[in-house]
């Protein structure tokens, strides 16, 4: 799960933590011009000029989307300015950017690689502009994305070895505690206006900070670039920074959130008890699978996709564990010891096995492969405890820095075996890995197309892989093959409990009984998933819808094509314009077939 694209107003295209940004007291390197670059036509060229205008904006606005994304040449001095007026400010400018885009005649762009530009920007600004509705600047507020996570994870990411990236790192870092009041001041108006996340969300990170502020400044998350550059002086200018003003502001954050506002937070946990929710939850869902669908079209869909996948399994345990009973195999899969991790080291060696053998297989099935390495990254401890979701973070282009597949190792309570071949898959080689590095290394291509992720093409295509990873041949046993079949089904369960809990009256309780009773992952894991569609609505839709529009494309290109069906040219044809919209790709691929009558 890598973070979606910059959709919903003023939510990070990577993590909760990334927002409009103050100006920067470092020039960054202007953009290349890609509208005086095009060989196009009119209509071409003033897509690539607005284009050109947006992507400089953001690149400057959210520097930390772009740290998380490898966007060479990014400000690397600062945090970003999560004000109310910001948020404001940068709708202002995507209103006229989409006017200025409404204006452009499509129908002139077909067949030029201007389209893919056009529409995933459009897709962008309205989506932005249907999701204002949420007030999401006022519920930044997470357990699994927020500044106290992300922080920590750019720590890692932060460019050093120079005088000047270690002069820009410190400043970013005595940045953050602006950045923290604000978040104060902003969830403060959350509380005037009713705008607030569920009081547990709020008591876990509350959670989260105790666990973090027991310890020194040597030994803090947030302290975790002080020893990645030797130079004289700058491990203890970190750790002056960490002990004498991060750490005092999340104590100022901590204790707001105990005082103020976990005693005047909501009680349910659905988006529908906030200011025109149910509207909202259908503006998140086109934010993060851009198609349109409201709540009970999602769950109906999830119970659909559940019957089949069930219906699937069924005769597979029979066969591997001799009960086709789901329910009671899923309880013992969770709780007996031979089927589940012993150790960390244990989790991370299959992790790494798994994906170095979708590496050795890749060619077969792929004619173009990614230049970038991607590493298998452990979660800290402190975000294990309240579930650290398993997540991908981009590379560079350039290969230089290596994507990261952040993975929970945590064994307590112990870990199932089933899920982590099918998870490997997902989120490195033929998932995530293969589809954003691929996109990022298409140099001619707008920037735009390059680091912009859609969850609903991002998502979807990671899921699809999993289900490939059959086709190639990459689980290890039927074992690992059925764990498959149980992430589809975590999926599945996906679109029944998100709009359940979002809109459609179900409680947390009755959400984790239903995740329980059809999905074999633990059930810390499962409670943790169900927390994680609480805090961030909508975003769990965008696997299975996308995976269904892959696979429905794939079956079409079968049928037409019979015999001169290529996988591997299918596969390329997907992934050939980064993450698109699904109408857009449904168009792109139908194109594509026309053409090879």
């Amino acid at each position: 799960m890598p973070g979606q694209r910059l959709l919903l107003s003023c939510v990070p295209a990577l993590m909760l933590f990334v927002a409009c940004s103050r100006p920067s007291n470092q020039a960054a390197p202007a953009p290349t011009p890609y509208s005086q670059t095009t060989s196009g036509n009119q209509s071409a060229r003033r897509v690539n000029a607005i284009a050109d205008d947006y992507w400089a904006a953001w690149v400057q606005t959210f520097p930390l989307a772009a740290l998380f994304s490898g966007v060479p040449n990014a400000p690397n001095d600062r945090i970003g300015d999560n004000s109310i007026a910001a948020v404001r400010a940068w709708e202002r400018r995507e209103d006229q950017w989409l006017d200025q885009l409404q204006q452009v005649r499509a129908s002139d762009l077909k067949e030029t690689p201007e389209d893919a530009t056009y529409g995933v920007l459009l897709e962008t600004l309205e989506a932005s502009r249907q999701g204002r509705i949420c007030r999401n600047e006022l519920l930044s507020l997470n357990q699994q994305h927020g500044w106290q996570i992300g922080l920590p994870i750019i720590a890692q990411l932060q460019p050093l070895g120079t005088a000047s990236l270690r002069s820009a790192a410190l400043a970013r870092w005595h940045g953050v505690p602006h950045y923290v009041d604000t978040e104060i001041m902003n969830l403060r108006e959350g509380l005037r206006l009713g705008y607030t996340q569920p009081r547990g969300n709020a008591q876990a990170v509350v959670d989260q900070l105790n666990e973090v502020l027991k310890l020194p400044p040597e030994r803090s998350p947030f302290a975790g670039l002080a020893d990645r550059d030797s130079a004289p002086g700058f491990r203890d200018s970190v750790l002056a920074i960490v002990g004498r003003e991060i750490i005092p502001a999340a104590t100022r954050y901590r204790d707001f959130l105990v005082s103020e506002y976990i005693p005047k937070a909501r009680a349910s946990t659905a988006l529908a008890a906030l200011p025109r929710g149910s509207d909202c939850y259908r503006a998140r869902v086109r934010g993060y699978t851009t198609v349109n669908r409201d709540a009970k079209a999602v769950h109906e869909l999830g119970i659909q996709q559940m019957a089949a996948i069930e219906a699937a399994a069924r005769p597979i345990a029979q066969r591997s564990f001799g009960t086709s009973d789901l329910p009671a195999l899923y309880e013992r899969l969770r709780t007996d010891s031979s089927f589940t991790f012993r150790d960390r080291q244990e989790v991370i060696r299959a992790a790494e096995a798994a994906v170095a053998r979708a590496k050795a297989a890749m060619p077969k099935w792929f004619g173009r492969l990614p230049r970038g390495n991607v590493i298998v990254d452990p979660c800290l401890p402190f975000e294990e405890k309240s579930g650290c979701p398993n997540s991908y973070v981009s590379g560079t282009p350039d290969g230089k820095r290596p994507a990261r597949w952040r993975i929970n190792a945590s064994v307590e309570p112990p870990q199932p075996k089933a899920p982590l071949e099918g998870t490997s898959f997902h989120e490195t080689i033929p998932g995530h890995h293969l589809q954003i590095a691929i996109a990022q290394e298409r140099e001619k291509a707008h920037p735009i197309t390059r680091y912009l992720f859609s969850s609903g093409f991002g998502e979807g295509w990671a899921l699809y892989a999993e289900r490939l990873a059959g086709e190639m041949g990459l689980y290890s046993s039927d074992f690992y093959k059925f764990g498959d079949l149980g992430e589809q089904a975590l999926r599945a369960a996906r679109l029944v409990v998100d709009p359940g809990l979002a809109v459609l009256g179900w409680s947390r309780q009755q959400a984790i009984d239903y995740m329980v009773a059809h999905v074999p992952e633990s059930r810390t894991v499962l409670e943790s998933e169900v927390d994680r569609y609480i805090a961030d609505p909508g975003q769990a839709t965008a696997y299975m819808i996308g995976r269904l529009e892959i696979e429905r494309l794939r079956k079409e290109a079968e049928n037409r094509l019979g015999k001169n069906f290529d996988i591997r040219e299918f596969h390329d044809h997907v992934l050939e314009n980064g993450s698109v919209p699904l109408p857009f790709l449904r168009d792109h691929i139908e194109a594509w077939l026309a053409g090879k009558r």
